[in-house]
């Protein structure tokens, strides 16, 4: 595997997290359902991301 994709497998989640939370706090207030959608989704990315990093440190012991 390259370089890339180790850090796709280990920290993508986290990358798509951030840019939903990034978009949730830019469309504040002006559409609560689009708001709520990406609030869930820096939840879910986020527990993804959380898990699929410490797979990949129990990985490497």
């Amino acid at each position: 595997m390259s370089k890339l994709d180790k850090w796709r497998a280990k920290y993508g989640a986290l990358a798509i997290a951030l840019s939903c939370l990034i978009s949730a706090i830019n469309s504040w207030g002006d559409n609560w359902i689009l708001t709520s959608v990406l609030l869930l989704g820096v939840l879910v990315c986020g527990m993804i991301s959380f898990f699929d990093i410490k797979r990949s440190k129990t990985e490497e012991l």
